[in-house]
């Protein structure tokens, strides 16, 4: 069959190798067939609570089987699912969710019970469907009944169990493999979060094209470990599929569940971003997840040069996987595993059916050794930023050249990367154009890190800085003042913004200062505050 929508990569495996294994959740396994199966049925619910083409399905869920049936059957049912990080405070989900204009959540009863207050402030949530829980608390539901708003809440086994195996479309016309089919939340410069809108081709061409470069087949066993909310945490489970391969779900807690389930599942790829490949390259990796390993990839940073050394050391027939992307390009580049060893610290060439440019501000070319600006094109570049066409056209421009009397322009994304290529094409990352900080694997917004600080009402100024950490890629540095100056309660100010923030985004220390240096402009000099935090040492801030 021809792949036009995301589901078709279960739907493609389950026809030929049903009883293969495809997702495992603990102690649960699901074949492509059993997952076929669940799939069908939850876009037959949705169909049945009015979902139409290209409605929002928001997914706020730890990892789990119902997590991703959600997610392909929202494809199937022909809505756009938004999986919503499960590390997240109420207040951004709900934002989240009312930028976007969710209709439906899937969700459990314990976070529902944290959203409830928060989701009077999402007027196009109509339904909320509850996944069964360990503890039995989604019995306590009534089913269905209106949650004390506008929305209705049912039960995931009434709702997603009860009807037949077939969705039925709602909406006229075909499905196109250029149909919107996800809304991935990514942090922005300017403050909040903003949607990236991937079509269901985007989607295909990501799978296969980091599928072909990794090998993946059938034979493969994936530990997924990173947020499905992260491009390249879902990559894990399209790559997986595409192959046919299994895929075992993780919600991370400790370094050790990770060596754990490699040794039970026989894991062969497992991609992860640096701080966490810096806590597995510390364990005594032995037996039998030392041999299985078949690749390991890095993504969400720059790999320390001496984690890799270890992990090589622990994982000797490995190969190892440097990759960089972007949410609104999925994945851009790899090193090739035989070009590690000459230059570690490049982010590689263009992944297959992409093209990487280097520009100039003028969008000529650079020479080789020449810095210049980042820009992909081919057909992992997203649809654009949700409801945001001033912030698209910024960043969704044409091709460089590709001007002409005949043809419609080529659409590209202008990364705001700043990178330099070899004589040999291999490009190296230099630096970001805007003041994103870059920690954990997450792209935190500093103005968001500053809201939050004001919300509290203890800080008259705030300034989120990021410095480069060995560990985390960038910690991220608070400059404060007071509501009077220098006298401010820096455990109370942090206790309030963990209220409000999940634990990457609090800051690792507070520099408290009776004043903020100013630009010409009036506006705070944050370049300098940068330079003084990169400066400072550990007796000059006061830490949480």
């Amino acid at each position: 069959m021809m792949r036009t929508s995301l589901h078709h990569l279960v739907t493609e495996r389950a026809a030929t190798h049903a009883q293969a294994p495809a997702l495992t959740y603990k102690d649960e396994t699901w074949s492509y067939g059993r997952l076929q199966t669940s799939i069908d049925q939850v876009a037959s619910g949705l169909h049945t609570l009015g979902l139409a083409r290209e409605d929002r399905v928001a997914v706020f869920l730890d990892k789990r089987l119902e997590t991703v049936a959600a997610i392909f059957g929202t494809s199937a049912a022909r809505g756009a699912f938004v999986p919503v990080n499960p590390l997240l405070r109420p207040a951004q989900v709900a934002y989240i969710l009312a930028d976007c204009g969710v209709r439906v959540l899937v969700t459990s009863a314990e976070r529902l019970t944290l959203l409830r207050e928060e989701l009077t402030k999402c007027p196009a949530l109509e339904h909320v469907v509850v996944v069964p829980s360990a503890t039995g608390r989604d019995q306590a539901i009534a089913r269905p009944q209106t949650d004390g708003g506008s929305y209705h809440v049912h039960l995931w086994s009434d709702l997603f169990t009860d009807h037949g195996s077939q969705p039925t479309a709602n909406t006229p016309g075909r499905p196109v493999d250029q149909d919107m089919a996800a809304i991935l939340y990514t942090s922005g410069s300017t403050g909040k979060p903003k949607g990236v809108v991937l079509s269901h081709r985007n989607l295909l061409v990501g799978a296969e094209s980091v599928s072909e470069y990794l090998g993946n087949t059938s034979e493969d066993v994936i530990l997924s470990v990173l947020p499905l909310s992260f491009d390249a945490g879902f990559s894990q489970l399209t790559t997986g599929f595409s192959a046919g391969a299994h895929v075992v779900l993780m919600n991370y807690l400790l370094p050790w569940d990770v060596a754990r389930l490699c040794v039970r599942h026989g894991v062969t790829g497992l991609t992860c971003v640096p701080p966490l490949w810096i806590q597995l390259a510390d364990l005594d990796w032995r037996g039998e997840a030392t041999t299985r390993l078949r690749y390991f990839a890095n993504t969400g940073g720059r790999m320390p040069k001496t984690t890799l050394d270890r992990l090589r050391a622990h994982f000797p027939d490995a190969k190892p996987f440097l990759m960089y992307g972007l949410t609104e390009a999925f994945r851009s580049t790899y090193l090739d595993p035989s070009e590690v060893d000459r230059r570690p610290d490049s982010i590689g060439k263009a992944i297959p059916n992409a093209e990487i440019l280097v520009v100039r501000p003028d969008g000529s070319p650079c020479d080789a050794g020449e810095e210049g600006e980042l820009i992909h094109r081919g057909g992992l570049v997203a649809m654009g930023y949700w409801n945001n066409p001033e912030r698209t056209a910024e960043r969704f421009r044409a091709v460089p050249g590709s001007e002409s009397a005949w043809r419609v322009p080529e659409i590209a994304v202008w990364s705001g990367d700043t990178v330099v290529a070899d004589d040999e094409g291999f490009l190296y990352f230099v630096g970001r154009k805007d003041e994103m900080i870059k920690t954990s694997g997450y792209r935190v917004s500093p103005t968001e890190v500053e809201e939050i600080a004001y919300d509290t009402g203890l800080v008259r100024d705030a300034v989120a800085v990021g410095v480069p950490d060995e560990t985390l890629g960038h910690r991220i540095v608070l400059f404060a003042t007071g509501l009077n100056g220098p006298d401010l309660e820096v455990a109370a100010l942090l206790g309030l913004m963990r209220q409000q923030m999940p634990l990457y985004m609090v800051p690792s220390a507070v520099v408290v200062r009776d004043n903020l240096p100013a630009s010409p402009n009036g506006k705070f000099d944050r370049p300098l505050l940068h330079e003084q935090a990169v400066a400072m040492t550990t007796e000059e801030v006061v830490t949480p």
